[in-house]
């Protein structure tokens, strides 16, 4: 039976960031054959999983790209600029250690002195920042990366606390972890199974949205992360609390869910004893809303597992979490469609 945590170990180490998915994709794609009757990849690089009904098409999508950084610039000193790929903090990521993905190691730090910014530290942008790859002069370091060479955050999952892992990359590889589960955990369904790992959804729901096109789904449950309530720095009220189970998605900030999705979820819930949560969030989005919006459209919802310091290099979830949202959504895959 798959374990959470030993997947998710292995998928952040196959881990890529936007547009360059495919080694991950590779590694899920080895975990999933199994489960399913067929698989095959979009032109734009969601690894899209069969499992074939007699009935109404469910898509399940969880994405498989993750944040990282660009090159853009080494100077005359070896020091290396760069961009972000999706959405950071920069105030965040002074001091985080980097990996490049060929293998190369260097920590972000600030051009200046925070005493000698010109604005406060919680304003510095990308622009304030370069990566110190531990080179002295232009030709050193362009021995070790090149314009255009990509990076990521350089740390591992760690069990913490009784039932609490940290990674990085929870979003949302954690997310495709439960998908790979629930896919295991599928029996006899009615319904056309579709589990698709999306590409570039940090990038603006990309992949989920080409992806669409292809399936033409009767309805779509997204599983990604949203934030958790219980954090000290939260700055929204919210019910979500980790440990508690995974969430229904009622809104955010991309896409007011389907009614009749989000009854369906629930429904599954109640009908099978998992713990859920109702999740309502004011900021961010997930691939609900391509699926919702792009072709045809189809009636979405999102399941999240609820996490702290998303899109930082210490994501914090429930291992239990995750398990009761795998359940979740094998008994979403094995509830008929009305």
């Amino acid at each position: 039976m798959l374990n959470a945590f030993e997947l998710q170990q292995k998928l952040v180490a196959a881990a890529m960031p936007s547009g360059h998915e495919r080694r991950c994709g590779d590694v899920i794609a080895d975990i999933a054959r199994p489960f399913c009757d067929e698989m095959w990849y979009t032109p734009t690089g969601s690894l899209v999983c069969h499992k074939r009904g007699p009935g109404k098409k469910l898509m399940f999508a969880a994405h498989m790209d993750v944040i990282g950084f660009l090159v853009t610039f080494v100077n005359d000193g070896g020091y290396v600029s760069f961009t972000n790929i999706g959405g950071h903090n920069p105030a965040a990521l002074v001091h985080t250690k980097v990996v490049f993905v060929n293998g190369t190691r260097g920590v972000i730090k600030l051009r200046r002195q925070p005493e000698k910014l010109d604005h406060p530290v919680n304003a510095i942008t990308l622009r304030d920042l370069y990566i110190d790859i531990g080179a002295t002069t232009k030709e050193e370091a362009e021995q070790m990366v090149r314009v255009g060479d990509l990076a990521m955050f350089d740390t591992v999952p760690q069990r913490i606390g009784d039932d609490c892992m940290m990674s990085p990359y929870c979003d949302d590889l954690a997310s495709c972890c439960v998908q790979l589960m629930a896919m295991e955990q599928v029996g006899t369904s009615r319904n056309d199974l579709y589990f698709v790992f999306t590409v570039q959804e940090e990038l603006g729901l990309k992949g989920a949205a080409t992806a669409v096109n292809w399936i033409e789904p009767d309805m779509g449950v997204a599983i990604d992360l949203c934030y958790s309530g219980d954090e000290l720095a939260a700055d929204m009220e919210m019910p979500v609390r980790l440990g508690c189970g995974p969430t229904v998605k009622i809104k955010d900030n991309s896409c007011i869910c389907a009614p009749a999705a989000v009854e369906f979820m629930r429904k599954a819930a109640k009908d099978n004893d998992i713990p859920y949560q109702d999740e309502i969030i004011i900021a961010g989005g997930t691939d609900t809303a391509a699926m919702m919006h792009t072709g045809k459209g189809a009636p979405c919802g999102c399941m999240s597992l609820p996490g702290r310091n998303i899109h930082s290099p210490c994501e914090i979830v429930n291992l239990h979490d995750m398990e009761n949202g795998a359940r979740l959504i094998a008994a979403c895959a094995m509830s008929e469609i009305e």
